[in-house]
């Protein structure tokens, strides 16, 4: 059995951040829910708990946290967590992003300045513009549904960081400049955002992987989760004798 602890950390005058760890390895690992909230990504955080320290926050605005009216920017939340990150002393830190919570992780290592994440995985994420490819997200809160969607709290509070595009036009030249390595995760019957959304935001890093899940839709973690969690290992894992290329 891996440890699991449930904190309050106040990060900054106004500012108390939910966050979930479980684990006790050295090898640390940030997970950034999406809209669906905290219990989307459960199988993904108690998967890596048995060889990872996992650090997996509540976004302010989600699950009846409250989010200052100073984050209202993507930019914002994720100099939060890294903040955190800072506040937890981790260093060669995996960021592991859905959706949502994607873009948010691919901000955090563009903003990196520390130099305190090491590795980059991407699940069916949102973030840059990209032409001719749209994000198609409810207008509105959803209906019940046996997978779960995005609250009505949870949907003002990411159009509130998200605004109304849903996305940043200036993102995606900007991925060039990450150095890290990078694994893209997408359900190949996304609709929310298609596999050619997550193929060209694939492209645009320079040590990327893109792999395809069959049968899963935007949640593949829930829909598909031995899958993931094939090709998340398989990334993870180090690797003594591998050259960059």
């Amino acid at each position: 059995m891996t440890t699991s602890l449930e904190r309050i950390i106040p990060l900054r005058p106004g500012l108390d951040l939910e966050v979930r760890e479980a684990g006790t390895a050295s090898s640390p690992v940030l997970v950034l829910h999406g809209g669906a909230g905290p219990s989307s990504i459960a199988a993904l955080t108690g998967h890596l708990a048995s060889d990872h320290r996992v650090v997996a926050p509540t976004h302010p605005g989600w699950d009846g946290t409250v989010r200052p009216d100073d984050l209202d920017s993507v930019p914002a939340l994720a100099a939060v967590y890294l903040d955190l990150l800072g506040h937890l002393g981790l260093n060669d830190v995996t960021v592991i992003g859905t959706s949502f919570g994607g873009w948010v992780a691919t901000q955090i290592v563009l903003d990196d300045r520390e130099g305190r994440i090491s590795q980059l995985v991407l699940m069916d994420a949102i973030g840059p513009v990209i032409p001719g490819q749209p994000v198609t997200v409810p207008a509105g809160p959803p209906a019940p549904a046996p997978q779960g969607g995005p609250s009505a709290q949870s949907m003002a509070a990411m159009r509130a960081y998200a605004g109304p595009a849903m996305g940043d036009a200036g993102m995606l030249p900007r991925l060039s400049t990450v150095t890290c390595p990078v694994l893209v995760l997408w359900g190949a019957d996304d609709t929310v955002v298609t596999p050619g959304f997550g193929r060209a935001y694939a492209a645009g890093f320079p040590h990327a992987r893109f792999e395809l899940i069959p049968g899963a839709g935007h949640l593949p973690i829930r829909e598909k989760p031995e899958t993931v969690f094939t090709h998340l290992d398989s990334f993870l894992t180090p690797r003594p004798s591998a050259t960059g290329h």
